[in-house]
C-alpha cells in the first residue's frame, strides 16, 4: 500500500524546524534525508526512524518497512519539537 500526499505533508509539518531535511518518493513510499543522509521514511502511512545506538532503548515499537529490510523504529510522536530532536540524534549517530 502506497503512503498517501497528506500523510507526507503532516510529517513535513512535524519537521518543518529541522535543517537540511529532504524527502524523495520511491515506490510509492517517501525516504526521509537530512543533509543527504537517510534517517527514516513513511511506509503505509506510517513514520519509521533508523534505529540507532543511542535509541536503543527508547520504548519505540520496531517495523519491518518492506521484506528484507532492516526494523525501523515506529514514530507515534505529535510534538514536533521532541520529533526534531529526536531527528536531530539520529542523524548525529548516523554521522559517527
Amino acid at each position: 500500500m502506497a503512503s498517501s500526499k497528506e500523510y507526507l505533508l503532516y510529517v513535513q509539518e512535524l519537521l518543518r524546524e529541522v535543517d537540511g531535511i529532504s524527502y524523495k518518493r520511491m515506490m510509492g513510499e517517501y525516504i526521509i534525508y537530512k543533509d543527504s543522509v537517510i534517517v527514516g521514511g513513511i511506509y503505509d502511512n506510517n513514520f519509521l526512524i533508523k534505529k540507532t545506538k543511542s535509541l536503543e532503548n527508547s520504548g519505540f515499537s520496531m517495523q519491518i518497512p518492506y521484506p528484507n529490510a532492516k526494523p525501523m523504529l515506529v514514530v507515534y510522536i505529535e510534538d514536533s519539537r521532541e520529533i526534531c530532536e529526536i531527528i536531530n540524534q539520529v542523524y548525529n549517530d548516523l554521522k559517527k
